[in-house]
């Protein structure tokens, strides 16, 4: 049977966790500290340093909807105290942390080991189609980890970013400008506009105008998605599921699906245990 996009989303939904808490977990903030990165900074020095040393322009372009204005304080003055190189062990040493905190004895059982090797498979497998998605290219060219949570770890990053790059590209073609999307999002009831609006960047006069552009496109109704605009959020999704899909291919549908049911029990013990709480705040 073949991996149909809803498969492939359903693997990458349960799997997301244990990428996603490195987000939320302190262990990043108390590596970074160390090493003298501000909070805030260390974000973006985190997730950009698979680019190297570049300034604001690979990241405002590939993480889509921050405000240049937040990014360019970020970089390249992040690279004057901490190097890419270190940045990308820094936050290897934190996802270990975190996920021994979270999951225990559990890293070394046999079920993390065959989600590693699944998940790897359809990570490396995604090299691929790498055309097009600069910032899993990026990702993808660092180094394996050794240790099989770790190798889970980075497995689903890269899924990550592949299915966030197609994303990107589904926005773009949908006409979707960065903050829009964020707007967008917020008005399908799914995440807290204010939050989204602060962690990003942006101000209340440029939130308001982006609304009311969107306003007359007639995709939001006073705060809320109207039926257009539900239906164009619905396509956006679509294109990102078949454009994320070919990443899970090589696995077959029952690897596939292998893997969903392997990363259920362990995505579920971290959010029961707080990985991904809101209190954390989240960058995607």
């Amino acid at each position: 049977m073949d991996v149909t996009p809803a498969l492939a989303r359903e693997a990458w939904r349960l799997a997301e966790p244990l990428h996603a808490m490195i987000y939320f977990a302190p262990e990043v903030r108390e590596r970074f500290a160390a090493l003298g990165v501000p909070a805030g900074v260390d974000y973006f020095a985190s997730r950009g340093a698979a680019f190297g040393p570049v300034g604001p322009g690979p990241v405002v372009a590939t993480f889509y909807n921050f405000h240049p204005g937040l990014v360019a304080r970020a970089l390249p003055a992040a690279w004057k105290i901490v190097s890419p190189a270190a940045a990308v062990a820094a936050r290897l040493d934190a996802a270990d942390a975190a996920l021994v905190r979270g999951l225990g004895d559990v890293v070394q059982s046999p079920e993390v080991a065959e989600a590693a090797e699944l998940a790897r498979r359809a990570a490396e497998s995604a090299i691929a189609y790498a055309a097009g998605r600069p910032l899993f290219a990026a990702h993808a060219g660092l180094d394996w980890p050794e240790a099989p949570h770790l190798v889970l770890w980075h497995a689903q990053t890269l899924l990550r970013e592949f299915r966030g790059d197609a994303h990107v590209a589904a926005l773009l073609v949908a006409g979707v400008s960065g903050l829009q999307s964020i707007i967008l999002h917020a008005a399908s009831g799914q995440a807290n506009g204010r939050f989204l609006r602060a962690s990003r960047g942006w101000s209340r006069e440029e939130w308001a105008d982006e609304q009311n552009a969107l306003r007359e496109r007639g995709l939001i109704s006073g705060e809320e998605l109207s039926d257009q605009g539900r239906a164009l959020r619905d396509g956006i999704e679509a294109d990102t599921d078949r454009l994320a899909a070919p990443a899970y291919r090589v696995l077959g549908a029952d690897g596939v699906t292998r893997l969903a049911e392997l990363a259920r029990p362990l995505s579920r013990t971290l959010v029961k245990a707080g990985f991904l709480s809101a209190a954390a705040p989240p960058r995607k």
